[in-house]
């Protein structure tokens, strides 16, 4: 190995860093890409190479990634107050401006708003919520948790005991008490003959007799995401959600919708929970909420969450909960600054305007012969490579097809994401016609030529 190359980028990044969520035999093949800077929905790395970002940084630079306007917003507010806490009764300007505009385009009637710094962090945060007000009403045995397998909510303990993904097994995860029901994936899970409303009422038996068998008065809440994004951009089954709240209603149950991805557009309407028609007890927010400006994430209380939790800190006198850069100053002016761009600027109404040419691309690739489907719901949308089209057989894990794909669609320029054996695209809201075009030209080259290689 040359000095140049012992000093490379590369080098220096592995040397230094340890890798999440990164397959490492990429990393020591091909090593890491470094980047630079980035302008519009392109990135560039250091030896300047020009990458069109397809996963919008991690589903979130949707306003790509040199927006003057939220560039603006955050340097005014690093000039006016750059930093402060929300604790002891103190708390920004800017954080209270962003809880009544949080609540406003909620699809609550009224509600209250509590800031991390993650969607993690906020689906922990809810979780401690619920868990606090069984033991403050007289129920401190509620505290089970019920997710989906393959749902993804954080990577802290809990909201990773919430993840129904294998891989939280090396932690020695899930934690007692977190529930996982099956994955509403109609296309992957549902029996031979049985029709898609059939699928759908299967799963939302399986809910009842999970609550009988646990017992309803052992659950403290349901989190569900409107699409799962990290599962590999899986929307419901037809009537899912329908299905399923009558039965938690029924029991008391509080359903909370994941909106970490599917949040501010990603799906056509501001919330995913709008697109599927149904209205939670709270709502969980990040990524889009800033634009990927600046790490911050919300839990959005609906009315009787709000009640119940206020009568609950009232009766101790205080909510013992919070992190240090809760609400922060500029966080939240950069937030207004997102919200504003996304729903006044002509973002999402582009969302709409270019979903059909992103469904008509995801259906071309589709009909290659080892391509099992094509789903995806707005601007997200995943591609499963399959070895058998007719049986749904998948490819051979030691192949790491998804992987290969990722790495030669990066050869061709295009940043996606492999997620199990799907390919994954969630490109920024101000893609235009002519960047869809590229996507799927880099996309089409790359699985062909991988698919020549392993089929």
């Amino acid at each position: 190995m040359s000095d140049q190359t012992l000093n490379s980028w590369e080098a220096r990044a592995d040397a230094n860093s340890f890798y999440g969520f990164t397959d490492l035999p990429t990393i020591k093949e091909r090593g890491t890409t470094v980047l630079t800077h980035g302008k519009g929905a392109y990135v560039y790395d250091v030896h300047g190479r020009e990458f069109l970002d397809a996963n919008s940084g991690l589903w979130n630079m949707v306003a790509g990634f040199d927006h003057p306007g939220l560039i603006a917003a955050a340097k005014a507010q690093y000039d006016r107050f750059p930093g402060y806490h929300a604790f002891f009764g103190r708390m920004s300007d800017q954080t209270v401006m962003l809880s009544e505009k949080l609540v406003e385009v909620s699809p609550f009637a009224r509600g209250k708003v509590f800031y991390t710094n993650s969607g993690s962090e906020a689906n922990d945060t809810m979780v401690k919520m619920l868990w606090f007000l069984g033991g403050a009403e007289g129920k401190p045995q509620r505290r089970k948790i019920l997710t989906r397998t393959n749902g993804y909510h954080g990577v802290t303990a809990v909201s990773a005991s919430m993840t129904g993904k294998p891989y939280n097994s090396v932690f020695g995860l899930p934690l007692d008490g977190f529930i996982h029901l099956s994955c509403p994936h109609y296309w992957r899970f549902g029996k031979d003959g049985e029709t898609e409303t059939q699928f759908t009422a299967r799963m939302a038996a399986e809910l009842e007799e999970t609550i009988l068998r646990e017992g309803a008065d052992t659950i403290a809440g349901f989190f569900a995401e409107p699409v799962m994004g990290a599962g590999g951009v899986i929307p419901p089954s037809a009537g899912y959600f329908q299905a399923v709240q009558p039965i938690l209603k029924k029991y008391g149950i509080p359903l909370i919708a994941d909106e970490v991805i599917t949040g501010f557009g990603r799906t056509g309407a501001t919330w995913g929970c709008q697109t599927y028609d149904f209205i939670p007890d709270a709502i969980i927010s990040s990524k889009n909420l800033t634009a990927g400006f600046f790490p911050m994430g919300a839990v959005i209380l609906g009315p009787e969450l709000t009640d119940r939790l206020q009568a609950a800190a009232d009766a101790i006198e205080e909510f013992p909960h919070g992190f240090t850069a809760s609400g922060h100053p500029v966080g939240c002016a950069i937030a207004l600054k997102a919200i504003d761009v996304v729903m006044n600027e002509g973002l999402a109404e582009n969302v709409r305007t270019l979903t059909p040419l992103f469904e008509e691309g995801l259906k071309r690739l589709s009909e290659k012969k080892n391509i099992g489907e094509w789903r995806g719901k707005g601007l997200m949308g995943a591609l499963e490579a399959v070895a058998d089209k007719d049986t749904k057989r998948p490819f051979d894990g030691s192949l790491s097809v998804s992987e290969r794909i990722a790495n030669a669609c990066t050869d061709q320029g295009l940043i996606c994401r492999p997620l199990g054996q799907a390919v994954v695209l969630c490109p920024p809201f101000i893609f235009t016609p002519s960047d869809m075009d590229k996507m799927f030209d880099r996309l089409e080259k790359a699985l062909d030529g991988v698919f020549a290689e392993v089929a």
